[in-house]
C-alpha cells in the first residue's frame, strides 16, 4: 500500500478500527449485546413469518404500512426494526446488523445506538406518510399505491447509525460516501424504501448539527475519538 492511502486509511479508519479492536479484544462478543440481541430478534422474526402460522402474529406486533391509523404504526415501529423484509433475503439484513449495529454500539453505547437506531427508523416512517400525502407530482412526494407496502426492516437505522459514526469518528469521506450511495439508490431505483433511507439520513444530520452546536455552545471542543471512546450525545421495506 502506497504511504499516502495509507496515511488516509488510518486518518480516515484509524480511529474506528482501534475502538473496535480494542473492544474485542478486551470483552469479546460481550461488547456488542445489543447487536447479538438484534441478531437473534430478526432471526426469530424471519423464521416466524415464513411459516403459515407465525406470518399474521409477526405483521400484528412489527407489520408497518402508510394506510393505517399513526398511532398503530407508532406502536409497531420499534419491532418493525427487526422485522426482516419479505422480498429480500435476511442474511443482507443480519449483516448489516452484524457490521454497522456492532460498531455503533462500540463507538457510541448501547442506549444512544438505540435511540438513534429508532430516530432514523421514526423518520422514514413519518416521511411514508408525508410523501404519500405530497402525491407523485411532488419530487419528494410518493404514489398512493405506496401506502400499502409493508415498512419495515433494519435498513433505515442501518444508514442513520453509519453516518452518525461516520461524523462522531471524523470518517468523513465514509460517510460522505454512505450519502452519496443513497442518493445514487434513488436515482437507479426511484422507490419508497430509497426515500425513507433519505429521511433517516436527514434526520441523523439535523441530530448532528444540534449535538455540534450544543457542544459550541457549552464550550466544549470536539473529542477526540480514542479507542472505546464513547459519546456523551443523545441522541420499509428494507
Amino acid at each position: 500500500m502506497r504511504p499516502a492511502l495509507k496515511d488516509f486509511a488510518r486518518r480516515e479508519w484509524g480511529s474506528l478500527f482501534t475502538a473496535v479492536r480494542t473492544a474485542l479484544v478486551a470483552r469479546g462478543w460481550r461488547a456488542i449485546p445489543l447487536t447479538l440481541t438484534a441478531i437473534c430478534l430478526t432471526s426469530a422474526f424471519q423464521l416466524m413469518q415464513n411459516q403459515e402460522w407465525g406470518y399474521q402474529p409477526v405483521q400484528n406486533v412489527g407489520s408497518v404500512r402508510a394506510e393505517e391509523p399513526l398511532w398503530l404504526a407508532l406502536l409497531r415501529t420499534p419491532l418493525s426494526l427487526f422485522v426482516p423484509a419479505l422480498d429480500l433475503p435476511v442474511w443482507g439484513a443480519l449483516a448489516q446488523i452484524l457490521l454497522v449495529f456492532g460498531i455503533a454500539e462500540i463507538c457510541l453505547g448501547r442506549w444512544r445506538t438505540l435511540a438513534i437506531a429508532y430516530l432514523a427508523t421514526l423518520a422514514g416512517t413519518l416521511y411514508a406518510r408525508i410523501g404519500i400525502a405530497l402525491g407523485p407530482e411532488n419530487p419528494l412526494g410518493l404514489p398512493a399505491s405506496d401506502a400499502r407496502v409493508v415498512d419495515t426492516g433494519p435498513s433505515a437505522a442501518v444508514v442513520g447509525l453509519a453516518v452518525y459514526v461516520c461524523w462522531r469518528h471524523r470518517a468523513r469521506w465514509t460517510g460522505a460516501l454512505v450519502i452519496v450511495a443513497m442518493v445514487v439508490e434513488i436515482l437507479v431505483k426511484n422507490n419508497l424504501a430509497g426515500k425513507e433511507h433519505l429521511a433517516a439520513i436527514a434526520a441523523v444530520l439535523g441530530l448532528i448539527a444540534c449535538v455540534a452546536w450544543w457542544e459550541r455552545r457549552q464550550g466544549r471542543p470536539e473529542p477526540e475519538p480514542g479507542p472505546g471512546a464513547r459519546s456523551w450525545k443523545p441522541p420499509i421495506r428494507s
